[in-house]
C-alpha cells in the first residue's frame, strides 16, 4: 500500500493531526531563522528559510492537497475554508481590476465613477499581430 493512499484511508482528525504537526513545527523554526540572521548569522538565517520555505512548499502543500477532503468533512474546518475562499474571491474581484492580463491578453481597463478610463481608446498592438 502506498504513502498517499495510506493517508487518505485515515478519518478526519487523524488527517487534522497529520497536516498539524509538520505545520507546528515548520512555522516557529521560520521564525527562529529571522532570529538567527538577526544575531549575524545572516547566511545561515537564509538557509534555514530557504529551507522551511521549501518543506511547505514541497511537503505540507502536498499533505494538504490529499487530506483536503477529509478535512472538508469537518464542519467547523469547512465553515474556515469556505471564509477563506470568500476572501479570495473578494479580494481577486476587487484587486483584479486594478494588475494583469485579463484573459485575452489585454490589460484591464479601470473605470473612475465619472466613467472616464484611466487609458486612452488607442488599440493595443499586439506582439503576435504586429509581427504578420
Amino acid at each position: 500500500m502506498s504513502l498517499r493512499r495510506s493517508i487518505e484511508g485515515l478519518g478526519a482528525y487523524p488527517s487534522l493531526l497529520l497536516l498539524v504537526l509538520p505545520t507546528a513545527t515548520v512555522e516557529p523554526l521560520k521564525l527562529a531563522a529571522v532570529a538567527v540572521a538577526g544575531n549575524g548569522h545572516w547566511v545561515t538565517g537564509t538557509a534555514m528559510i530557504a529551507a522551511c520555505y521549501a518543506f511547505s512548499l514541497l511537503v505540507v502543500e502536498r499533505l494538504f492537497v490529499i487530506v483536503k477532503p477529509k478535512l472538508l468533512t469537518i464542519p467547523w474546518f469547512a465553515k474556515l475554508w469556505d471564509g477563506c475562499v470568500w476572501v479570495r474571491r473578494g479580494t481577486l474581484r476587487y484587486v483584479g481590476g486594478w494588475i494583469g492580463p485579463r484573459g485575452d491578453g489585454e490589460l484591464h481597463r479601470t473605470t473612475s465613477s465619472s466613467g472616464c478610463t484611466d487609458q486612452p481608446d488607442e488599440p493595443s498592438i499586439h506582439p503576435r499581430s504586429a509581427s504578420k
